[in-house]
């Protein structure tokens, strides 16, 4: 039996991101348009992107969905229509006072 050390080192380990495990050269690529406008040669994810590239959330679309972001969004109360109402309220004293301060 062979030492760890001794292994062969090419052989290569788990790849990262959904990836299947083997040569890493032969993951599909992304293909996204860089920056430079050239197509990105990252390995994709399951949604055929790289880690990059992979996009964003769209958010919810159906009215069950905004619901339950519209619960989950009050529970720390900073998005609460109270809150959003005492933030314009503090908004428009500040106006008030900056418009005051001009006038003196």
């Amino acid at each position: 039996m062979t030492e760890k050390s001794e292994e062969n080192p090419t052989r290569p380990g788990r790849l990262r991101n959904g990836n299947r495990t083997g040569n890493p050269n032969a993951a599909p690529r992304c293909g996204a348009r860089t920056r430079a406008g050239q197509p990105c040669q990252g390995p994709a994810m399951a949604n055929a992107r790289c880690r990059m590239h992979g996009g964003t959330s769209t958010g919810p679309r159906t009215a069950e969905g905004l619901a339950r972001v519209r619960k989950a969004r009050t529970r720390t109360g900073l998005h609460t229509l109270e809150m959003r109402k005492l933030r314009a309220e503090v908004a428009e004293m500040r106006r008030w006072a900056r418009d005051a301060r001009e006038r003196t």
